[in-house]
């Protein structure tokens, strides 16, 4: 199992955009076999961060979502939308692995 960890900076002024990125997101990464676990915003602290997580079984699986996620219509409006809006600045990815199995 690999659990993906995405941190963003996000336009604080651009949250409904981010949350509708978010929504698609959450539908494309279950299309493709992986769980989403959804998109956490900071109750305090900064406005301009966001975090997302998703599991797939394994790393395997989840590079056959990114190959398929390049060319699927539906997240490369998903990616297009993100740079249209502009809702987010930047991101960055880590992967994870569970201590206990």
């Amino acid at each position: 199992m690999i659990t993906v960890h995405l941190r963003y900076e996000i336009d604080a002024d651009k949250l409904a955009e981010f949350r509708e990125y978010g929504e698609r997101w959450i539908r494309l990464v279950a299309k493709f076999g992986g769980t989403h676990h959804g998109y956490f915003l900071p109750s305090e602290g900064d406005s301009d961060e966001a975090f997302a997580l998703f599991t797939f079984p394994s790393l395997a699986d989840y590079e056959q979502y990114r190959i398929g996620a390049a060319t699927d219509p539906e997240c490369v409006e998903a990616y297009e939308f993100a740079a249209r809006t502009q809702c987010i600045r930047r991101y960055e990815r880590r992967f994870l692995s569970p201590v206990f199995g």
